[in-house]
């Protein structure tokens, strides 16, 4: 059995090897993929475009705009009241201050004037962290014109940040960029690999030979999950440490050994999809709604805390969240095997019960094949 299950994987690999496209595909992924996909999309506030209204004109404004610099905010935009509604309108700027008449002279005089933030919240992300940022710059002016150098508290606050100390949203996007296309191409390759078998007819080649389903998915799984594997690890070494410069914090091969597990969770769900879809443009359908969810819900983009209980709860059958929660850890904590091995625990028992499935929907499918 061994022996067939091996055969069957290189017949897998040399399938895949002659097919050009899907080779420039996980090239792609794995290496320009996941530099673009790093920092293309920021995380922090860049370049904010910001327009002023000051009716003001006093030395204190000036600071004020003064301090909106790069590389948070473009150089501000001075407008006017009847404009600012046209550029907010437009997107031509996100942030759009004004100050009143007398400031400067009504603050010295221990009044509260109000400053009025206008916000395109289109982008929710920029505007809350925008807003914050304008916020702190408007304060820290206030209380050095008034002559306050400290908040009077009887002690100190100092943040530390343990594990991204100049909050680079490279390091988090790089890494985590790598495990969804672990996640993506595991089970774009198995699936259609399966759909790639029907399509040419080779599938009933393999039902006259004296194999078993378990041995045809087995070679589809491992051959197919090596691949990924390989690509995963090579970019992680050349691509995300070496190129873009991003420490890991644990072991890397810790990190291989449960994606290893993982792949063995995602092939096998790549494979059920396979034994759904009748074709590749169904199979690409099912792709959509299964890659999403697994990559919206589970914890990569969004804190699995913020979401419904119910969510949570749901995503717990996937192995996605636990690994992904298992990667965070090594990566970026340094996690050792004595503090994530229940997270590899779930991730082999979830594996286990969709290879049983998928094993058992493609017995059906041979079943009505022949």
């Amino acid at each position: 059995m061994l022996g067939n299950i091996f055969r069957l994987g290189i017949k897998e690999l040399r399938s895949l090897f002659a097919d050009r496209m899907l080779l420039v595909i996980i090239v792609w992924a794995f290496t320009a993929g996941i530099y673009a996909a790093a920092t293309g999309m920021s995380r922090e506030l860049h370049n904010a475009p910001v327009a002023v209204v000051d009716f003001d004109q006093s030395a204190l404004t000036d600071r004020i705009v003064t301090g909106l610099r790069a590389p948070w905010f473009l150089p501000p935009r001075q407008s006017t009241l009847s404009e600012m509604d046209t550029l907010l309108d437009r997107g031509e700027v996100s942030f759009a201050i004004v100050f009143p008449e007398h400031f400067q002279r009504d603050f010295a005089a221990g009044k509260r004037p109000a400053v009025q933030v206008n916000i395109d919240a289109t982008n929710m992300g920029q505007s809350f962290i925008g807003a914050s940022y304008i916020s702190n710059i408007i304060t820290e002016e206030l209380q050095y014109e008034a002559g306050i150098r400290s908040t009077q508290l009887p002690l100190d606050l100092v943040t530390r940040v343990r594990f991204n100390p100049n909050l680079n949203g490279l390091w988090f996007g790089g890494v985590m960029e790598v495990i969804n296309n672990i996640t993506l191409l595991s089970i774009v390759l198995v699936g259609a690999a399966f759909i790639r078998e029907r399509e040419h007819g080779t599938l009933e080649h393999l039902l006259v030979m004296p194999l078993s389903a378990f041995e045809i998915m087995a070679g589809k799984v491992w051959a197919n999950a090596l691949v990924v594997l390989i690509a995963a690890t090579l970019s992680l070494r050349l691509i995300v440490q070496l190129l873009m410069d991003i420490p890991l914090a644990g072991s890397v091969s810790l990190f291989i050994a449960g994606a290893a597990l993982y792949l063995f969770s995602t092939a096998s769900i790549g494979i059920f999809l396979g034994t759904l879809a009748r074709s590749m443009p169904q199979f690409g359908l099912l792709i959509i709604l299964v890659i999403l969810p697994l990559q919206l819900l589970s914890g990569g983009v969004t804190p699995r805390e913020s979401m419904p209980q119910l969510v949570q709860q749901i995503m717990e059958v996937a192995p996605t969240p636990h690994f992904i929660s298992f990667a965070q850890a090594v990566l970026f904590r340094g996690a050792g095997i004595d503090l994530v091995w229940p997270q590899l625990l779930r991730v082999a028992g979830i594996g286990v019960v969709f290879f049983v499935i998928a094993l058992a929907r493609l017995r059906k499918t041979v079943a009505q094949t022949q």
